[in-house]
């Protein structure tokens, strides 16, 4: 069999549903190469019929043809009509590889004592104020090591 033989892909004879586009396309946002985003806009465009999205999103069906095509530029205005016409908005996130590689303090390691003195310290009360709930949190801690050594010699 010769490649030109083989018939193309056609993404969208595989899109079913509304999950199914709305997974597709977010798979696409999140590689976040604009030809394929276009692409995928096509897709499911021809996947939930292309004339009735043109008539939704006011576009030219064989404009929408040219714009979502591989080969197409367009405009982010007519990204925008088409993706409202498809009942969708985009929505901005941070990557999750940033909110992964941000460890998230353990709220044991902190004792009590410490957390309200920090309490304390947000609200912006006086210096002296600062001051007692600090010293407060330093005999506390230092309390609880000298009764947690006291049962380790008993």
């Amino acid at each position: 069999m010769k490649v030109s033989e083989l018939m193309e892909f056609d993404a969208s004879k595989y899109l079913k549903d509304e999950t199914d586009y709305r997974l597709y396309l977010a798979q696409a946002f999140e590689g976040g190469d604009p030809v394929e985003i276009q692409a995928a806009l096509g897709d499911v465009a021809k996947a939930r019929g292309m004339t009735t999205l043109a008539r939704e999103s006011g576009i030219a069906r064989e404009a929408l043809y040219r714009a979502l095509s591989n080969k197409g530029n367009a405009e982010f205005a007519t990204i925008m009509k088409v993706i409202g016409a498809m009942g969708l908005h985009l929505t901005l996130t941070k990557p999750e590889e940033d909110l992964k590689a941000k460890p998230k303090a353990k709220a044991a390691a902190k004792p009590v004592a410490a957390k309200k003195a920090a309490t304390v310290a947000k609200r912006g009360v006086s210096t002296a104020t600062k001051a007692r709930a600090n010293a407060t949190a330093r005999k506390t801690v230092k309390g609880r090591a000298k009764a947690s050594s006291a049962h380790a010699h008993a």
